[in-house]
C-alpha cells in the first residue's frame, strides 16, 4: 500500500481551519497563567474521574455535579470557552474522518451471518 494519501490527509488536517483555530486558541490559553491553571485543574479532575470509572469504581452524582459546575465556571472565561468550541469542531472533524476511513472495513472483522 502507498501511504502518500495518508500523509496528504495528515497535511490537510494540519492546514484545516478547525486545526488552526484550535492550535491558535490553545496557545492563547497556555499564555494566560490563570486560564492555563484553571483548564489544567479541570482536565486533571476529569481524567481522575474517568480513570476511576475505568477501574470499576462508582462515581457519585455529587462528584459528577462538582465536575459539571467546575466546567460551567471555567467556561465563563472567554478564552477557555472559545477553546472548548474549537475543540468540539476539531473532534467532529476527527469523527467524520474516522467514519470515512473505517467504511471500507465494515463487516470484515465482525461475525459473519450465514
Amino acid at each position: 500500500m502507498n501511504y502518500d494519501k495518508a500523509y496528504e490527509l495528515a497535511r490537510a488536517i494540519r492546514e484545516s481551519d478547525e486545526f488552526r483555530a484550535y492550535t491558535s486558541q490553545k496557545a492563547k490559553v497556555e499564555n494566560n497563567p490563570d486560564a492555563r491553571r484553571m483548564l489544567e485543574d479541570f482536565r486533571k479532575r476529569q481524567v481522575d474521574l474517568e480513570m476511576r470509572r475505568l477501574k470499576g469504581e462508582t462515581i457519585s452524582q455529587e462528584e459528577m455535579g462538582q465536575l459539571q459546575r467546575l466546567y460551567e465556571t471555567i467556561s465563563l472565561h472567554d478564552d477557555i470557552r472559545q477553546l472548548f468550541a474549537c475543540e468540539q469542531r476539531l473532534i467532529l472533524m476527527m469523527q467524520d474522518v474516522q467514519r470515512i476511513i473505517a467504511e471500507p472495513f465494515e463487516g470484515l472483522f465482525g461475525s459473519q451471518q450465514t
